[in-house]
Parts: structure tokens; sequence; C-alpha cells
């Protein structure tokens, strides 16, 4: 067997016993933070028994919330499709001026508190906020109604769209795209000119 293939196989340089401890160490946490909490989820809301679960999933509460979910969900996900894209598609292709704020303002929602947030969409939409009295005056809800529902889950979604597309769009390059730009006026001359 050649270098390069011994050095292929070894993959560590810990002793068994160091990766078995580490594999075991990571698989007690997963379980104890992970599989524990969501089994006792399951445990809990299946003591009744199935025919209880049912009976609660029918209930009028449930349905509404299940369809507020489901209605913010078909709301923000396009939402965070289109301005994700573009985010990522304006911080990977081009250089302006500008370029770090918007990298900011995408990564803000990941170090700004659910709480903070909240709060200042209270002081912006609130009723003593400053949007408020305005909003008030045109009999228009966003607090406590879908518009602030759906805000909110924008808000603290949108990062997750951009911040998985910048690195696929700055690997992919822009070589398609030059090679696009350069064919494209060929492409409308007739043959043989």
């Amino acid at each position: 067997m050649s270098a390069a293939g011994i050095a292929r196989r070894v993959r560590t340089t810990e002793s068994p016993a160091i990766r078995w401890l580490l594999t075991a160490l990571a698989l007690g946490f997963m379980g104890l933070f992970l599989v524990l909490p969501l089994a006792a989820v399951f445990v809990e809301a299946l003591k009744a028994g199935w025919t209880a679960y049912w009976a609660a999933l029918k209930e009028p509460d449930a349905l509404s919330a299940i369809r507020l979910t489901l209605l913010t969900a078909a709301i923000a996900v396009p939402l965070n499709l289109v301005f994700g894209v573009a985010a990522a598609w304006c911080i990977a292709k081009f250089e302006f001026r500008g370029k770090a704020f918007l990298t900011t303002l995408i990564d803000l929602p990941f170090s700004v508190s659910p709480v903070v947030a909240g709060l200042v969409y209270v002081l912006v939409f609130g009723a003593q906020g400053w949007l408020g009295p305005w909003l008030a005056e045109h009999d228009i809800k966003i607090i406590f109604a879908v518009p602030g529902i759906v805000l909110a889950t924008v808000f603290v979604t949108f990062p997750f769209i951009a911040r998985e597309l910048i690195p696929l769009m700055q690997a992919q390059g822009s070589d398609e795209e030059q090679a696009a730009q350069v064919l494209a006026p060929a492409a409308g001359r007739p043959s043989g000119t």
C-alpha cells in the first residue's frame, strides 16, 4: 500500500478509546437535550390516549391556531425567498458601498433577543408607539394581528435564507454569467454574419 493510501485511511490520531468516549459524550448530550425533552412532550401529549389527542385537535382554538400558523408560513416563506435571494445575490455578486451594512442587517436577528425585537415592534407599531396613532386613525392593526405575526416571523427567519445562499453564490463564481453576457449579443445575430 502506498503512503498516500495509508494517509487517506488514517482519519484521526486519537486512540479508539478517546473516539468512543467523545462519541458517547456527544450522544449523551444529544439524548439529554434533544431526545429526552421531545419524548417528554410526546408522553404528556398522549397521556390520555389518541382519542383525547384528536379531540383536542378538533377544538376551535386549536384549528384557529393551525390555520394561523399555515397562513403565516404561506406569507413568510415567499417573502423570505424573494428578499433572501435578492440580498444574497447583491452581497455575493456585487461590490457596493453599504455592503457591510446590509450584511449586518441580515445578521441582526441572530444577535438581537426575540424579546428585544418584540419590544421594538411594540414601540413602533403599538398604540403608544411611533406609528400607533396613525395606524389607529386609519384602523390598521399590526400588533396582535396577522401582519405583526408575519413581520416577526420574517424578521427571525430571514437570515437563514440569505446566510445559506451567500456562500453558495460566492463559490459558484461569475464565469457562467460573464460567458452569457459575451454570448448574448451573438445570439441575436443571424448565422453566417
